[in-house]
Formats: C-alpha cells, sequence, structure tokens
C-alpha cells in the first residue's frame, strides 16, 4: 500500500468515508472562480481618464492611459453613426469610480 498516494487520492478517501477529505473537494462542480478586477493598482493618471470619462466620452486613444485600462476592462470603444470612436465607462470601470466615491 502506498500511503502518500492513496492518502492524495479523492476518490479513495471518498469511498472509505473519510472525514479528512478537505471541504472544498465535497463540491467538484463549481464554476470557475471569476478572475478579479484588477491585478494592480490604477496609477492617478489612469484614475483621473477615468474621471473624464465620468462626464462625457472621449475620442478614442486621445490619452496614453486607455489602451491600458481597455485590456482591464474599465472603458470600452464605441463607434458613433459619423463613423468616429469614442471610448466611455464600461459597468466595471463604473464600479470603481463608485468604490473611490465619486459616483
Amino acid at each position: 500500500m502506498d500511503y502518500f498516494n492513496d492518502r492524495n487520492d479523492l476518490t479513495k478517501r471518498r469511498a472509505a468515508g473519510s472525514s479528512a477529505a478537505p471541504a472544498h473537494a465535497a463540491n467538484t462542480t463549481t464554476a470557475p472562480k471569476k478572475s478579479t478586477l484588477l491585478r494592480r493598482l490604477l496609477s492617478p493618471h489612469e484614475i483621473a481618464t477615468l474621471l473624464l470619462l465620468l462626464h462625457a466620452p472621449v475620442a478614442a486613444f486621445a490619452k496614453p492611459e486607455l489602451p491600458v485600462l481597455q485590456e482591464a476592462g474599465l472603458v470600452e470603444t464605441v463607434s458613433t453613426d459619423a463613423g468616429e470612436s469614442h471610448v466611455r465607462l464600461t459597468p466595471e470601470g463604473n464600479a470603481i469610480l463608485r468604490g473611490l466615491g465619486f459616483r
């Protein structure tokens, strides 16, 4: 008997009715964990750009912070009927501003 492999084999632990099974192993069909909104802190320039977008959309790529904010999912590019592209806040971007007390 290989104690290490038997001890770590979840199917054998469940079959034996061991209470040593981890609590998270009991529910193996959980949905994948949603990724976190931000993986780093926003710079002051990025926060200022979000505040500008709070009041009105700006022309696409008018500020150097926009591609980073778009990659983070905080802003999105929308096209107007005239064919111009503007950038506006996403619901996640609005949530950041609400968390900071601006909305």
